[in-house]
C-alpha cells in the first residue's frame, strides 16, 4: 500500500473509533477565525494530539482540534487550526487533514484564511471570495506515487473553486448585507512575510491576495472529488502596499474585529450550500 495512504487510513481508523458523527461539509478555520465553532451545536471534539501520526499545528491562535456538530442543521466537521508547510511538515502531511475529512464523509470543503491584500482596492477587514489560485511556489501535494483510492494521476484543476458554490456564497453575502470582494489567491511557503518586490511580482501574475495556506488543501480536495469553496479575510495590506511592518498580531487583531461578520457570512453560506440554493 502507498505509504501516504497507509498513514491516512490509520488516522481514519483512530477517528472512527473515537467519533460517531458523520459530517457532510468540512470547514477549515484560518488564523483568528476559530471562534466560529462557538456558533455551532457541538456534538463531539477530537484534539489532533489524540490521532497518532497526525501533524500538530504550532501557530498561536490555532487550538488544534476537530469540532463536530451542526451549523443551522448542517452536519459539519470544523478544523480549529490547520497545519502549514512552513512548520516543517512534508506537503503530504499538510493535506492529510483534508483527505481525512473526506474519508469521514465530507463531500464539500469550505476553506478560510487570513491573507494579505495585494489588490489596491482591498482594505484590511474585507472578505474575498476565492475565484482561483496560484500555487507554483509550493510543492504540489500530489507529487509522488498517486493514491488511486482517492483520485486520478492527473486531476483537472480548471475549476478548483466551484462556480456553483461561488454563486451561492455571493447570494448569501448579499442576503446578509456583507460586502464581498472577489479575487485570486496565491500561496507562498512562509513563514516570513513577502518582500515588496515579491508582492509587485505576484500582483503582475494576477494575484489579489497572498497567504501561507489553502491552495494545496484545495488541490488535494479536488483530487479526491470534493467540491471546494473559499473565503479570505484580508487581515492586512501586503508588504510595499502597507506603510507599516507586517506582524501576526495585526492579522489576529483584524480577524477578531471582523469575526461577527465572518461568522454570519459563513453560517449563512453553509446553510445555503447544503440547501442547494
Amino acid at each position: 500500500m502507498n505509504e501516504v495512504y497507509e498513514k491516512l487510513k490509520k488516522c481514519h481508523e483512530i477517528v472512527a473509533k473515537k467519533i460517531t458523527f458523520k459530517p457532510e461539509l468540512a470547514l477549515i478555520l484560518g488564523s483568528g477565525l476559530g471562534d466560529f465553532c462557538d456558533t455551532m451545536d457541538v456534538k463531539e471534539t477530537l484534539p489532533y494530539s489524540e490521532i497518532e501520526g497526525f501533524p500538530k499545528s504550532t501557530v498561536a491562535g490555532h487550538k488544534g482540534q476537530f469540532v463536530f456538530g451542526y451549523s443551522d442543521g448542517v452536519p459539519i466537521v470544523a478544523m480549529q487550526g490547520r497545519v502549514h508547510y512552513y512548520e516543517g511538515y512534508p506537503v503530504q502531511d499538510v493535506v492529510l487533514p483534508t483527505r481525512l475529512m473526506r474519508l469521514m464523509g465530507a463531500k464539500t470543503l469550505f476553506l478560510t484564511n487570513a491573507a494579505g491584500g495585494i489588490n489596491p482596492a482591498f482594505h484590511a477587514g474585507d472578505f474575498m471570495l476565492i475565484t482561483d489560485h496560484i500555487c507554483s511556489l509550493v510543492p504540489s501535494p500530489l507529487i509522488g506515487a498517486n493514491i488511486d483510492e482517492l483520485g486520478t494521476r492527473f486531476p483537472d484543476m480548471s475549476e478548483v473553486y466551484s462556480r456553483r458554490l461561488r454563486t451561492i456564497i455571493e447570494n448569501s453575502a448579499a442576503a446578509e448585507g456583507v460586502p464581498l470582494q472577489r479575487g485570486v489567491y496565491i500561496q507562498t511557503t512562509g513563514p516570513n512575510y513577502e518582500t515588496p518586490a515579491e508582492i509587485r511580482a505576484y500582483g503582475r501574475l494576477g494575484a489579489d491576495a497572498v497567504g501561507m495556506s489553502t491552495a494545496i488543501e484545495a488541490m488535494a480536495a479536488r483530487h479526491c472529488g470534493m467540491e471546494v469553496c473559499g473565503i479570505s479575510c484580508i487581515s492586512n495590506l501586503a508588504a510595499g502596499i502597507s506603510a507599516n511592518p507586517l506582524s501576526h498580531k495585526e492579522v489576529q487583531e483584524t480577524a477578531d474585529r471582523v469575526a461577527p461578520l465572518f461568522r454570519k457570512l459563513v453560517a449563512r453560506a453553509i446553510s445555503d450550500i447544503c440547501a442547494g440554493k
